[in-house]
């Protein structure tokens, strides 16, 4: 496994940035190791839901999880507002990094992360694929 330690800077968009530095990277099998950061507006779809929430107010990143590959990727995160709420769920574009976001990518060169649609789901699920050693 290898890491890539990230910081994102404010105003830049947290799933469209990672999006970026996956496709810079060229990463086929990522994961978030560990994020810690803030936001200055939220989008998130919570389960079970076909529309997103927006939230105009700061949070702090109390987890983000999820896979990453050049072939799509699948992120939820939790938040916590000022009062120490926390919501969570499926990251949209329009989470706006307030002051940073520390974020650490494992990656691995042993497998494959595909995106395929699942016809039981409906939507484009996980599909690994290990690549062959020479």
């Amino acid at each position: 496994m290898n890491i890539l330690p990230i910081r994102l800077k404010p105003n830049q968009d947290l799933k469209h940035s990672l999006k970026d530095v996956v496709t810079l990277h060229q990463i086929q099998a990522g994961f978030i190791v560990t994020t810690v950061g803030s936001l200055r507006q939220a989008c998130l779809r919570f389960a079970g839901q076909t529309e997103s929430q927006y939230f105009s107010q700061p949070f702090e990143i109390i987890s983000l999880v999820g896979t990453v590959s050049i072939f799509g990727l699948h992120l939820h995160m939790a938040l916590a507002d000022a009062e120490g709420n926390v919501i969570g769920g499926h990251v949209q574009p329009g989470c706006i990094i307030y002051t940073t976001a520390e974020i650490v990518i494992g990656v691995s060169s042993e497998y494959q992360f595909n995106r395929c649609l699942d016809a039981e789901t409906g939507y484009l699920e996980l599909d690994i694929t290990q690549n062959i050693k020479k």
